[in-house]
């Protein structure tokens, strides 16, 4: 959904030239397209809504784990624990990026948003702030289409992918999604949610894709609960007025530049990072064992 723009900026000047918002935006040309009215695009964003929405509720339970039992019940941990952020937005998002997660690893159903390893993300934010701040499900809905816009800019400039740009093209890309989604979502100006995806995905620059065993599991479970706090300091710093001093779409062409420099081994191939550690690879050689198919 992210139109004919192959900038950010290109899409907030857009916005700013008919008085809209970015999901407004977003929906508009989506329907200038011809091939869903606009009743369609957004009845398929509300459904992509529900799926988010019954994936932090699955994963909140705490009985899900994954197949290699790496992964699992940590998000309950987080809604029921005493720390000093405890029901607070912030712990609400990080418990619903890794509920999603800790349903992915499950096999259970998810959105994409953009991507599998990077699906927490998006729903930990914008469901957290939308509890906190009372925003309907048509709220939440025009910020997705927000968040539409920035995925399908770095995906033109960049990568969406783990394993062409390492974990900044998943969970940095996500992060950036949901630090636009979440400024329009409490009020915020297209311009705003511009700076708010520069600011979060500046923070996400180099950050690899070290997968222990190959599996998308750890770390990349964890990532997702990481990913939607800086989203959040995005959103924090943007709507105070801090305009970070890069352009957004020079941060995404700098992230596709990192990716294609970025060795091998720190993307997506568990040669390198968190996946090369002592701890790692006995706990990947272990839970692979495990997952081997027996010979009858």
């Amino acid at each position: 959904m992210n139109g004919d723009w192959e900038t950010v900026l290109e899409a907030v000047e857009a916005a700013e030239a008919e008085g809209i918002t970015l999901g407004e935006l977003a929906i508009r040309s989506e329907a200038a397209r011809g091939l869903r009215t606009r009743e369609e695009i957004v009845a398929g964003l509300l459904r992509a809504l529900q799926v988010m929405q019954g994936a932090v509720a699955r994963g909140l339970q705490g009985d899900l784990f994954s197949v290699s039992g790496l992964v699992g019940g940590d998000a309950a941990k987080l809604t029921a624990g005493r720390g000093p952020l405890a029901g607070t937005a912030f712990v609400d998002a990080l418990a619903a990026a890794l509920a999603v997660q800790e349903v992915n690893a499950a096999m259970g159903v998810i959105v994409a948003a953009p991507t599998a390893g990077g699906a927490g993300v998006l729903p930990g934010t914008l469901l957290a702030l939308a509890k906190h701040h009372d925003k309907s499900d048509e709220d939440v809905v025009m910020a997705l289409a927000t968040a539409g816009i920035v995925g399908g800019v770095v995906a033109i400039r960049a990568s969406l992918s783990g394993a062409e740009g390492g974990c900044q093209a998943e969970t940095g890309a996500a992060a950036g999604m949901a630090a636009a989604a979440g400024v329009e979502l409490l009020g915020g100006t297209p311009r705003q949610a511009m700076h708010a995806v520069s600011v979060t995905m500046q923070g996400t620059l180099g950050l690899v894709c070290d997968p222990l065993g190959g599996l998308v599991e750890v770390p990349c479970v964890y990532r997702n609960a990481t990913g939607a706090a800086m989203a959040l300091a995005g959103i924090e710093m943007a709507l105070a007025g801090i305009e970070f001093p890069i352009p957004v779409d020079e941060v995404i062409d700098t992230m596709g530049k990192i990716g294609r420099e970025m060795d091998v081994r720190y993307r997506e191939t568990a040669g390198g990072g968190l996946a090369a550690t002592p701890t790692g690879r006995r706990l990947a050689k272990e839970r692979l064992v495990q997952l081997k198919p027996r010979r009858k």
